[in-house]
């Protein structure tokens, strides 16, 4: 790759400082990795889009059972792949300088499977067979864990959650942030 210093010019790098929450040195240590994906990187620089197996291959996603759906809310098309750009989105939500408004908006887009800006029924159950596994529990049973999500959650009673109702549940689960991470 060479000089990292030569991929982006001193105004790129203040603009990327300033639109994430890293330090000029993360933003270039995120390229590293980035760039560290595909051959493809190294010739044709940020204009590149990753695929989405190449970034769910990575560590840091590999045993996330919410890869797929992260890499399709960072993607510009929701299709997986990443651009440079997309990659650094991503990997500056899941810093440890994110503020927990910030990685709150990202679960929730995450857990909204059908993308329609509520969780309800189908979301919480495609988050539920994300996080057992999709043959651990029958449907009676996802049912059951569902009802018991809403009944919980469902502030005004609409049988689903608004991004509202879905931050509250967050401010009651002090490890969120913590889990909401990926060390760069």
């Amino acid at each position: 790759m060479g000089n990292s210093h030569q991929v982006f010019t001193e105004v790129e790098l203040e603009e990327y400082q300033d639109c994430t929450f890293f330090t000029r040195k993360e933003v270039l240590h995120v390229y590293k990795r980035f760039s560290q994906l595909s051959d493809r990187v190294a010739t044709d620089g940020r204009a590149v889009q990753l695929s989405q197996e190449e970034i769910s291959d990575m560590p840091e996603l590999m045993e996330n059972p919410f890869k797929d759906r992260i890499c399709a809310v960072f993607s510009d098309y929701g299709d997986g792949q990443l651009t440079f750009d997309n990659f650094l989105d991503l990997f500056s939500v899941f810093s440890e300088g994110a503020p927990r408004d910030v990685k709150a908006a990202y679960a929730f887009k995450i857990y909204d499977f059908d993308n329609d800006g509520w969780l309800g029924r189908h979301d919480i159950g495609c988050t539920i067979r994300c996080l057992t596994g999709e043959d651990h529990l029958t449907q009676r049973e996802i049912d059951d864990v569902t009802n018991k999500v809403l009944e919980e959650s469902d502030l005004d009673g609409d049988g689903r959650l608004s991004f509202v109702e879905f931050e509250h549940v967050i401010s009651r689960a002090p490890d969120f942030i913590n889990t909401f991470h990926i060390r760069i």
